[in-house]
């Protein structure tokens, strides 16, 4: 009932702020109906972000790594303490995680390590940038096209379902995928300041935002290079020494950024690292964990994700680069979009997030293409039917916000297992013994990973032999088996 009561109110303060950003729009006040859709999208995030539990996939692994790493920063671990063997091959269970890149872990351990080890804090960074993203696809979207289409796109950024779900860790890859969308977006950002104003700090900040895209989610992010180059020559501002010159620097600057993590790790975990590296690899030739989907894959997962219409706005704007084929501006935005599609359509495994870096490239058109049709309706016998059309573009994003946030469905947000790790976590720490806290091993266990980062003990899904078990307690560990819905000590 508090969910449903709380959800109500959610999504009414959201609309009322979408009614303000509509009015302020069509008085061409257009910062100030950012700043309500920016409200109003900050409200729907916080709101689906406040699940008082670790979702299964992806964010229980983020979550718990990204608590070991708030006391140790540089070594990113699952098992802070592997009691027992372990096979490094194995993400899921294994000691130093190397399985993804650490910026976004690092958020999200500053985040806990300031705000306390919680859901929230954990969830923070992401909803913080995805709604930061809001204002950055404004002003981006405004230099593509205009202003009045940027601010569609903010609005279509702001509500769109997906993303919304990925910030709260709802679904797979959650964290990962908005931390790299967020530098992707940030790097164009920049390239446009550095457009505009001809300043190398922007080109040099562009270049720490691949790097930072590349240290969420690896090599995907250089898409930002063709798009830097063709916008930058579309401008018209810069000699050719000039565009080489700081071509070159934004390279240096984004091998600066990401590049010493990776050196690192291969230097310190030699094994851990070779290893991800190759299971990277694998994704391009390898369905792996059975995440595949035919050729078409992404193309089907557009309609799903950014509106069922979003076809019409594609089919537009191919037309529009057929017909400017000189608009180095359209072309930079097919680059960011058309490149990673080609590419992922190819590799044999497939999630639906892989794309999401490329979502701001659909708001954008299909934001530039509601104006267009806007500007039809004038021309043809039935405008009504227009008018349909376009309510629909706005309504179908609103819907599917609603669906992914589910602000109307009576849920427990807090539930009894997670209240009762909570407790022993408390419990134990409160016991602490001497300038620690007790060891203790945990054995058959269901959730060992949100056990793990709920308690901070050690914690398996089966019980070990007797003469394992006798072995941990000359250790030093204390050992407790669950059993029938209680902890039993040993």
């Amino acid at each position: 009932m508090q969910n449903l009561l709380t959800g109500i109110i959610s999504i009414t303060f959201c609309a009322i702020c979408w009614l303000i950003a509509w009015r302020l729009y069509r008085r061409e006040s257009y910062s100030a109906a950012v700043l309500a859709l920016f409200v109003a999208g900050l409200a729907l995030r916080f709101f689906t972000a406040g699940d008082l539990y670790l979702h299964e996939w992806d964010e229980r692994y983020h979550a718990l790594v990204a608590k070991t790493m708030i006391s140790d920063p540089l070594v990113p671990k699952l098992y802070n303490d592997p009691v027992l063997p372990y096979d490094y091959r194995e993400w899921s269970a294994n000691h130093v995680w190397l399985h993804k890149q650490p910026a976004p872990l690092w958020a999200m351990a500053g985040s806990m390590a300031i705000f306390g080890v919680n859901e929230i804090a954990l969830r923070l960074p992401s909803v913080l940038i995805t709604t930061l993203g809001i204002w950055l696809i404004f002003v981006t979207g405004s230099y593509f096209f205009d202003r009045k289409t940027g601010f569609l796109a903010a609005f279509f950024f702001s509500v769109n379902g997906l993303m919304i779900d990925l910030a709260a860790g709802r679904v797979p890859t959650d964290h990962i995928d908005t931390h790299f969308l967020f530098f992707v977006l940030l790097a164009v950002f920049f390239t446009v300041q550095f457009v505009q104003k001809q300043k190398t700090v922007f080109n040099i900040l562009a270049g720490v935002s691949i790097g930072l895209a590349i240290l969420s989610k690896w090599l995907p992010a250089l898409i930002v290079w063709p798009v830097w180059l063709l916008l930058v020559i579309d401008s018209g501002k810069f000699s050719a020494r000039a565009i080489a010159r700081q071509f070159i620097l934004l390279i240096l600057v984004t091998i600066a950024v990401f590049l010493p993590w990776q050196i690192y790790i291969h230097a310190l975990f030699p094994r851990e690292a070779a290893w991800e590296a190759s299971f990277n690899r694998r994704h391009i030739t390898e369905a792996l964990e059975e995440n595949t989907g035919p050729f078409y894959f992404f193309l089907d997962k557009i309609r799903i994700n950014y509106g069922e219409l979003v076809y019409l706005p594609l089919i537009w704007f191919i037309y529009l680069l057929w017909k400017k084929p000189k608009d180095l501006k359209s072309w930079a935005l097919a680059a960011w979009f058309f490149i990673p599609l080609i590419f992922f359509s190819a590799i044999k495994t497939k999630m639906q997030g892989y794309l999401l870096f490329t979502s701001p490239v659909l708001f954008m058109i299909t934001a530039a293409f509601f104006f267009r049709l806007n500007d039809w309706k004038k021309q043809v016998r039935y405008p009504w039917l227009v008018t349909v059309l376009l309510l629909a573009f706005l309504a179908l994003p609103v819907r599917y916000a609603i669906e992914r946030s589910k602000p109307f469905i009576r849920a427990d947000r807090n539930p009894e297992w997670v209240r009762e790790l909570r407790a022993k976590g408390e419990g134990r720490s409160a016991k602490g013994v001497g300038h620690g806290v007790e060891k203790i091993v945990l054995f058959n266990y269901p959730r060992p990973v949100e056990a793990m980062f709920y308690t901070g003990m050690t914690v398996y899904p089966h019980v070990p032999d007797s003469a394992t078990i006798r072995e941990l307690q000359d250790r030093g560990y204390k050992v407790v088996i669950h059993k029938n819905s209680h902890f039993i000590s040993n």
